[in-house]
């Protein structure tokens, strides 16, 4: 079998991978420098799309559109560049074996390819319900979301809901059931969000806020259970109807798709043993701040990731969010090329976009009061939280971009507050700082 070697190699070709290559680019690389290695059959893009436009109804987004680094206002960085960029991009390349002391891996092929230094950026995975023995979770029609072939697979069943008036379910109250029963209701595909908790998104909304979402999305005729459960999923081969449990008891949902968000895992299995591990519940490869993990010839990125957050006196955090793998490449490709100054500083961010809604939270939300502002009757409104004194998180819907970057900026200065004040002075407490 064949051995290649490249100074740097990068196993994963999700977003971080993208922008491993960018920054390799910007600092300088010679032909054969780097190789990308992924089992996905496209170079990198931005995965976020994939819940979100790729499914709209109307002008959807599709390759090779919003490949890396587009999102992060960078090039489109199409097969064509990588080539002429001197990267060896491997797609459709299954990494079987990493071996850190002779500093290899070995792909499903049989083929070996060696490596100085190695940038670690499988990503994560969804926690599947078949992992719970969940009943009928092996059928046809159950969708996950992570890479274009998943979308592709669930447009073809929107398609089919639309012409044949099929209905949908969707397991899980957070990201994934939130924008994918947002497009599905674009398409005109009557759906049924079944969320666990008692109000959706529930790691990041307070009650109060998500009562305005789930206000919002019954007005859109999208159907929300909460404290509910899919205990089994029933059909001929393919998917028809789900059973639910909830606190009234059982009662079954027709549905010719089901989209499942209940989670996702860090893809760390081929460096088990070989670096150090972080435990659950947080779980992943621990880093340090400038991404290296304890083997020094080798980097971890992006939903893997573990490391300190410098603004909370180095706590070990793992984020799994583009903004996050963006940063987290960059970060460790200065570092491997002696160019890193500074240890991450990073800043909690997360979104989201559905229908004409636009929400941001910075910060953390952690054993925090909540300061609530604005016109929930309308859709602009927001909320500080606080710990300590200090205002340690800010979200905002509908924001204008300066009313965003103040809210940032709020965040991470972490000025002294009170309830009273914040809920007097609103969205101004944030503006008039800058």
């Amino acid at each position: 079998m064949a051995t290649e070697h490249y100074a740097n190699v990068t196993i994963g070709g999700g977003n971080a991978a993208g922008y491993v290559a960018k920054e390799f680019v910007a600092q300088g690389l010679g032909k054969g420098e780097l190789a990308i290695i992924s089992d996905e059959g496209v170079c990198a893009y931005e995965r976020p799309a994939l819940s979100k436009a790729y499914l709209a109804p109307e002008g959807p987004a599709r390759l090779p559109g919003f490949h890396t680094s587009v999102g992060g206002g960078g090039e489109r960085q199409t097969p064509e560049w990588y080539a002429e960029k001197g990267i060896t991009y491997k797609l459709n390349t299954k990494v079987q074996k990493v071996d850190a002391k002779a500093k290899s891996l070995t792909t499903a092929s049989g083929n070996t390819i060696t490596y100085d230094k190695l940038i670690f950026a499988a990503g994560a995975r969804p926690v599947y319900l078949s992992e719970f023995n969940t009943p009928g979770s092996d059928l046809q029609g159950l969708h996950y979301l992570r890479n274009t072939a998943d979308a592709d697979k669930l447009v073809q069943d929107i398609q089919a809901a639309k012409a044949s008036g099929g209905k949908a379910v969707l397991v899980g109250g957070g990201y994934i059931a939130m924008e994918v029963a947002s497009q599905l209701a674009n398409n005109g595909v009557p759906c049924t969000i079944i969320c666990p908790e008692n109000f959706l998104l529930s790691r990041l909304f307070t009650p109060k806020i998500a009562e305005f979402y789930e206000k919002f999305y019954a007005s859109k005729g999208i159907n929300i259970m909460k404290q509910a459960k899919a205990t089994a999923f029933e059909g001929s081969g393919k998917v028809q109807q789900v059973v639910v449990s909830t606190k009234d008891g059982q009662q079954k949902l027709d549905a010719s798709l089901v989209v499942v968000g209940v989670g996702a895992r860090p893809n760390v299995e081929l460096l088990d043993g070989q670096v150090e591990m972080v435990p659950k519940p947080v779980g992943g490869i621990k880093v340090d701040g400038f991404m290296r993990t304890s083997n020094p010839d080798i980097y971890a990125i992006g939903d893997l990731a573990t490391f300190p957050l410098k603004m909370a006196n180095g706590k070990l955090v793992r984020q799994e969010h583009v903004t996050n793998a963006r940063q987290t490449a960059t970060l460790a490709v200065k570092a491997i090329k002696g160019k890193a100054t500074e240890p991450y500083d990073y800043l909690p961010f997360f979104y989201s976009r559905v229908f004409n809604l636009s929400w941001q939270f910075w910060g953390s939300n952690e054993n925090a009061e909540v300061a609530h502002f604005g016109d929930f009757a309308g859709s602009k409104f927001g909320a500080y939280f606080i710990s300590g004194g200090k205002v340690v998180g800010v979200f905002l819907e509908s924001a204008t971009p300066e009313e965003q970057s103040a809210a940032q900026k709020v965040a991470r200065e972490q000025p002294a507050a009170n309830l009273a004040e914040l809920e007097s002075k609103g969205i101004s407490f944030a503006t008039s700082r800058m």
